[in-house]
């Protein structure tokens, strides 16, 4: 079989070996779709903080299982997508239903080799059944479910005023989940073309150019002088994370799902007085893709407004580098193999 592995920043190589055996507790996968996501672009940058290389990536995927061991609900032949973030299933993380954020994880793409290859072998309880999605959407049910994850701990209530920054694919994904939950969305870039995305495609009311805009004055005349409730930063930029505390309402709730490498800064006195709460959004769990999966099959999202770009498997390397450039306009490249 062929794989493709970053073997430093900036540098891809395609390699053949042996397709994977079947393991005990394992699951061999054919891969059909691979969706790239901020991980693998930060990976072939080198700004992943937790990387090494030679590293293969990819961990948003769509395959046919070939053959499995103790997965005794899947067929061999049925469409699947799998949960990327392998946990150990005894710390105390595990223990307390949140394996989304194991002592010992390892995050297939990651911490340990990924998709970017013919063939993938996987822990067997990892899988998740397609309930008729197809390929593409299958591929887009993990980068939504980081999506509906922040949500989910962020406690969203009806008609609350959110602010998500960074209309990514992540943040766009958090968009809609917030929107699913009842709230009043406000979209924060600094690159307009994503902000009329959101406009169109995710019909989202408020957006704010944080370049060009003055961004409190704005907050303040949509929440009717209160300030979003909620802020989710989905840019991972320490510059947007730290100026973000102070957009919060009193008793507001910030969450970080982005992630960068640096210490972040606040006022201690602003974020007593005004009682908030910060915590961070790590991965998610089966509840929140299940979450996905059924609204996409209810038709609360629509997965194609994401799909901007496409590649063949064997053409991945030539092309990979361009969707770096912000003037490629990708809000999602998938991937495909035959």
């Amino acid at each position: 079989m062929e794989e493709l592995v970053c073997t430093k920043p900036g540098e891809f190589e395609y390699r053949k070996r042996e397709a994977p055996l079947l393991r005990p507790g394992q699951a061999i996968l054919k891969i059909k779709r691979i969706g790239i996501c901020g991980t693998d672009f930060h990976g072939y940058e080198g700004t992943q903080p937790f990387f090494a290389y030679p590293r293969i990536l990819g961990h948003e995927l769509a395959a046919d299982l070939v053959e499995a061991d103790g997965a005794d609900d899947f067929i061999p032949g049925e469409p699947v997508t799998l949960i990327p973030y392998f946990n150990c299933g005894k710390c105390i993380a595990c223990r307390n239903g949140k394996p989304n954020c194991c002592t010992d994880i390892k995050v297939c793409g990651v911490h340990i080799d990924g998709g970017m290859a013919e063939y993938f072998s996987v822990p067997s309880y990892s899988l998740v059944k397609s309930q008729g999605l197809s390929y593409d959407e299958l591929a887009l049910v993990e980068p939504l479910a980081i999506g509906a994850h922040g949500v989910r701990r962020a406690g969203i209530q009806k008609d609350e005023f959110v602010l998500i920054i960074g209309a990514g694919p992540i943040g766009l994904g958090t968009m809609e989940f917030a929107r699913i939950a009842g709230a009043k969305v406000i979209a924060m870039d600094i690159n307009d073309q994503r902000l009329q995305f959101c406009k169109e495609k995710l019909k989202v009311e408020y957006t704010i150019n944080a370049s060009d805009e003055d961004v409190f004055a704005r907050l303040k005349n949509i929440t009717n002088g209160d300030m979003p409730i909620v802020v989710i930063d989905a840019t991972g930029s320490r510059k947007a994370i730290n100026n973000a505390f102070q957009y919060l309402a009193h008793g507001g709730r910030f969450v970080l799902i982005g992630l960068q490498k640096e210490d972040i800064n606040f006022s201690h006195p602003e974020f007593h007085k005004r009682e908030l709460t910060l915590m961070s959004s790590r991965n998610a769990t089966r509840e929140d893709f299940n979450h996905v999966i059924t609204s996409m099959k209810k038709g609360l999202l629509n997965p194609a407004n994401y799909i901007s770009h496409r590649a063949k498997f064997e053409s991945l390397k030539e092309v990979f580098e361009s969707w770096l450039n912000p003037a490629t306009g990708v809000i999602k490249a998938l991937v495909e193999l035959d």
